[in-house]
């Protein structure tokens, strides 16, 4: 699901080809939208490009091709050209709570624990006060919670650095599963579990560090990854 700002963008843009032939500039897409500079139409137009909404026509100035619309969106009549978007149903994920884009009626609110590292462990942070909402589809019948990943050491698992990761709590999960786990009492990282007889494997998913082997009294699992949220 696109953001409310992501949508009046597309929407302003889609409405100026139709009556322009040509897409508006930074500075008319700045002030349809209200917003005080360029950097933030800047984010807009990534997200929205890489949802796969739009595309950026390259060594043209003002040439954005717009892929496809919203499901809830009203097309326009398309201009002599043959600009005819093809009209299909909306990117699904959410918003961070805490921007200016209210979440769907079906969010569920989650509260927020800060960063976890996904290099090198670090103590979890509890912070109560920050929630984010995401969509009830992404939730079994336990509890979740939400944590922010720092660090570059599951890349391979499609989990980047500034992605939060929905969490199921539990202290228990199933060989090869991703989950948070609390070393020594005070360190928290997300990893793949590994058992090996007597010992527990953190596996990270990069090639560039090295899995760490425990003893299984030093490690305690704290819930495994059910889902994982990216804002552009």
């Amino acid at each position: 699901m696109l953001t409310r700002k992501q949508h009046e963008l597309l929407l302003f843009i889609y409405r100026h080809l139709s009556k322009n032939g040509v897409s508006p500039s930074f500075d008319e897409m700045k002030e349809a939208l209200g917003l005080r500079s360029k950097s933030g139409i800047h984010r807009l137009i990534s997200g929205l490009q890489e949802r796969g909404f739009i595309r950026r026509l390259p060594h043209r100035a003002r040439a954005i091709e717009i892929l496809r619309m919203p499901e809830d969106a009203t097309p326009a009549k398309p201009t002599p050209s043959g600009f005819r978007p093809q009209v299909i149903e909306g990117d699904r994920r959410m918003p961070l709570t805490g921007s200016d884009d209210p979440p769907p009626s079906d969010a569920v609110e989650l509260p927020l624990y800060g960063r976890i590292a996904a290099g090198t462990p670090i103590e979890a942070l509890r912070d109560e006060s920050n929630a984010i909402g995401v969509p009830a589809g992404l939730l079994g019948r336990g509890e979740h919670y939400a944590l922010e990943v720092e660090g570059d050491s599951m890349i391979e698992a499609g989990i980047h650095d500034g992605d939060t990761v929905i969490i199921e709590r539990s202290d228990t999960a199933e060989n090869g599963a991703i989950v948070v786990a609390l070393v020594d009492e005070q360190e928290a990282t997300l990893k793949k579990l590994r058992r090996h007889g007597n010992s527990i494997a953190l596996e990270p998913a990069n090639r560039g560090y090295e899995t760490r082997i425990f003893p299984p009294e030093r490690v305690k699992i704290q819930g495994r990854l059910v889902g994982l949220v990216r804002r552009y």
